[in-house]
């Protein structure tokens, strides 16, 4: 892969520390990172700027943060630091000469706080022989559309617009860097990225502290995980990455890193995930908390309570931005190509303005644990109890009302029976919140419009035909979201109505061992690719009825389905196998913790 233009798949590498993230290819080519934060401008925007090779001549080629072999790179090795979120990649050029670039974010306890700045830090080193380097640092602001006047002063250069700027610190001599002229690699090199500060520091000291106070930070935080005795890696590489799409700021938590990354090639399908979806969020958080990570789950329950707080008769939107701005507005970034050449490029997302009714049981799911998980200093009490029983008469009044459900169509309301379910599930669990508050009145009412509901939602949303449960109400076609039903206590295991529409769900849905999220056409065709959380939806429910030798096999396949670096996207391309859609997406890394939690032998069984 030559890392002077875009990467031309998702094998890429994260790095982030709850402040900022960025993607590095697998040549150790930052292609992405929003600045200062998750949904920020992004200041290498590469991989959503096209397939046009590198030429000297156009200066509006960049977007990206290359440390380069001057003689060309023949091949390159990648891999994370033992538990931890620090990247490591190695490069070799034609002479056999090596140099091996670290990069990270620094995230690490100061102060009684987390020190978590908008900054990346690279260290190269020499391995073997003299590596020749050059490096390429070419920000681009305003979505692609500014390049940034440089200014150099005694060991940095400052890179500015009217809309951005940003600060490289290095040992490294500047005017090679400006000019981008070839050097032999003798010596470490330190570039420290961030906001348009001074350093007070050395900078090689500044680098090696942050890298091991970072490394000491991840690790600590691993150790507290309670995992799987089986698929650890796997699971640690997920949670860490998981974390990575959290902003700790505010406690929201994206669904990708990334926009516009397409479903499929062509398919227009090109969404802005970097925002907080309160269903999403609540995956996400339920799966952290199963592995021990409360503080997630504290800081999102905070950045709801707020939500919920200053919502106008306690409506919700199904998405916010992750300081709660409610204004999500759609529009095309006409600077960027897209993802190989793939436009539009959207920022914003008009889901924000849909109609969604699960989002009021989705909030209400999230805020059950704060009234049962005993690991949490501030318990859920009666006032958030209070606050929770508006949004679960809001569920009670739209659950049958059409919207545009959890794959959130354009064009075709509906009413969708995921939609209604969530909704049964906030009644649900008000109920149980109430009984354990010792409000049996409240209970009674509550699991009075719970029972009700589930009976309504039983009838309409029931095909005998098909013998399963169907998307929705009096219809006749099928989608993944079913498979929950078990997940979220509708029906139990061992309701032959469940294992029927499990089985339905997979003669009409599987493609190989991949599962579609639905077959039939939609605002923009029938889909092409396979939604990964589908299929590990598909691996629990098989687990759940008893099918664990079915369900391994699946999972185990599945697993091979990640890049390089045990990453997944939100889509797979059923034929190619090939990595689609917004990276890295939480809801699949989600499906991947629950699915290993559920399957792996016990430490009892295992030792």
């Amino acid at each position: 892969m030559n890392p002077t233009h875009p990467s031309c798949n998702l094998d890429l590498g994260v790095i982030g520390n709850g402040t900022l993230a960025a993607l590095i290819d697998p040549a150790g080519t930052i292609l992405w990172c929003g600045f200062p934060r998750l949904d920020g401008d992004p200041i290498f925007c590469a991989l959503l700027g096209g397939t046009r090779p590198y030429r000297p001549q156009e200066p509006d080629n960049g977007g990206y943060f290359a440390l380069e072999p001057a003689g060309g790179l023949v091949s390159s090795h990648q891999e994370y630091r033992l538990n931890s979120a620090v990247l490591v990649t190695r490069i070799e050029d034609r002479e056999g000469n090596v140099a091996e670039i670290t990069d990270f974010a620094p995230r690490f306890h100061q102060f009684d706080r987390i020190f978590r700045p908008p900054t990346l830090v690279r260290i190269i080193v020499p391995i073997k022989g003299l590596p020749r380097l050059r490096v390429r640092l070419r920000p681009r602001f305003a979505y692609g559309e500014e390049i940034p006047q440089l200014t150099l002063g005694s060991n940095h250069i400052r890179y500015a617009s009217h809309s951005n700027a940003l600060r490289l610190t290095t040992d490294a001599a500047l005017s090679y860097l400006v000019e981008e002229t070839p050097f032999v690699l003798d010596r470490p090199l330190h570039f420290i990225l961030g906001a348009d500060e001074s350093l007070g520091a050395g900078i090689g000291d500044t680098a090696r502290s942050f890298l091991e106070r970072t490394l000491e930070h991840w690790h600590a935080w691993v150790r507290s995980l309670s995992i799987p005795f089986e698929w650890q890696d796997e699971v640690i590489r997920a949670a860490l990455t998981l974390k990575l799409c959290s902003f700790e700021e505010t406690g929201a938590i994206v669904a990708a890193l990334t926009t516009s990354i397409p479903e499929a090639p062509g398919s227009e399908r090109n969404w802005d995930y970097r925002f907080c979806w309160l269903r999403d969020a609540y995956f996400v958080v339920s799966a952290l908390n199963r592995l021990g990570a409360t503080r997630s789950m504290e800081e999102y329950l905070g950045y709801i309570t707020d939500i919920v707080g200053e919502s106008v008769d306690r409506r919700l939107r199904p998405c916010y931005g992750i300081t709660r701005r409610a204004d999500l507005r759609e529009r095309i970034a006409p600077g960027l190509l897209g993802y190989r050449g793939i436009g539009p490029v959207r920022v914003g997302n008009q889901a924000h303005l849909q109609v969604q009714n699960d989002v009021y049981g989705s909030v209400i799911l999230a805020a059950t644990h704060a009234f049962f998980d005993r690991r949490l200093p501030l318990a859920g009490d009666q006032v958030l109890f209070e606050r929770l029983e508006e949004l679960g008469r809001l569920a009670v009044a739209v659950f049958d009302q059409p919207d545009a459900g959890p794959w959130e169509l354009r064009n075709k309301p509906a009413i969708h029976t995921f939609s209604a379910v969530i909704c049964w599930a906030g009644c649900d669990r008000l109920a149980r919140i109430a009984t354990r508050l010792a409000l049996p009145d409240h209970a009674a009412q509550w699991r009075q419009e719970a029972d009700r509901l589930h009976a309504v939602i039983s009838r309409r949303a029931w095909n005998p035909d098909l013998d399963s449960f169907v998307a929705t109400f009096e219809g006749d076609h099928l989608d993944a979201s079913l498979l929950l039903l078990g997940e979220l206590d509708f029906l139990t295991a061992d309701d032959p109505r469940f294992a029927a529409t499990v089985d339905a769900i997979g003669r009409h849905l599987m493609r190989g061992d991949l599962l579609l999220r639905y077959g039939v056409e939609d605002d923009f065709g029938r889909p092409e690719t396979a939604f990964t959380i589908c299929t590990f939806w598909y691996i629990d429910a098989l687990a759940l009825l008893g099918r664990r030798d079915e369900a391994r096999r699946l999972f185990e396949s599945l697993l091979q389905r990640r890049n390089a670096l045990g990453l997944l996207s939100e889509d797979i391309h059923p034929e190619t196998g090939e990595l689609w859609g917004n990276y890295p997406q939480t809801y699949s890394l989600v499906g991947l913790i629950n699915c290993a939690m559920r399957l792996s032998r016990t430490w009892d069984e295992a030792l």
